[in-house]
């Protein structure tokens, strides 16, 4: 796959361990809602990031997060700083995965995301909302504290205009003043349906999450073939 150049528009911090990251391709790029890009940091050292934005989209949007103490992260975040302030580009490869939204299904779907694993969920939710497609959406996004909802303003909002998509946060450690869903983000979605025959499931954030939540699921009902997760080729 051949990389492109892109500029560094900008650098927005979404909490203090989350930036958003906004790209300027040099050329015109092609993906589907749901795959991610690979920033390289060199010909040989290549580390994948989910895309926020859609297809349709003029700038690649990433949601980096930066925890203490992970040093895969912060050198990638690093990289992308040092090109933002020389004003020198860096080369992605874009269109990478199998993980996409299948725009021609029928069924009814459920977006699951833990962290910033939002960023690829994002991406399938616009990417729906900008096709007006007219079944069910349920967003669930899982967090350990409730700052980390960096765009749960946005979704709400979504959801007040959009009668068919609905957003459902989970805060595993929430503070006293949190009146939404408690624990995992999984653990919220078996409470809602009795079944999961009926949906086609996205997924994304640790790969231990995304392993226990295809089991669970498949339990419930769910289809591994309507399961969609890019962990699912390594575990």
């Amino acid at each position: 796959m051949n990389a492109i150049a892109c500029r560094v528009v900008a650098i927005e911090s979404l909490t203090p361990v989350v930036n958003k990251v906004l790209l300027a391709p040099a050329e015109p790029v092609s993906f589907i809602a749901g795959q991610y890009l690979q920033l390289c940091l060199t010909p040989t050292d290549k580390r994948p990031f989910s895309i926020a934005s859609t297809p349709a989209d003029t700038l690649l949007e990433l949601h980096i997060g930066t925890p203490a103490g992970d040093s895969w992260s912060s050198a990638a975040m690093s990289h992308i700083q040092h090109h933002h302030s020389t004003n020198t580009a860096i080369m992605v490869e874009v269109g990478l995965g199998q993980a996409q939204w299948r725009q021609h299904s029928e069924r009814p779907i459920i977006l699951l995301a833990g962290g910033t694993g939002f960023s690829y969920v994002h991406s399938i939710a616009m990417a729906i909302a900008a096709a007006n497609y007219d079944k069910p959406v349920f967003l669930y996004w899982g967090v350990r504290h409730e700052e980390a909802l960096y765009y749960a303003t946005k979704l709400k909002q979504w959801a007040d205009t959009h009668s068919t998509f609905h957003f459902i946060p989970v805060v595993q450690e929430p503070n006293a003043s949190w009146t939404g869903k408690v624990g995992l983000v999984h653990q919220a979605v078996l409470d809602d349906f009795s079944s999961l025959d009926t949906y086609d499931i996205y997924m994304a954030g640790p790969f231990a999450m995304a392993g226990v939540a295809r089991e669970a699921f498949a339990a419930q009902g769910g289809h591994r073939e309507h399961m969609f997760a890019d962990a699912f080729a390594y575990i």
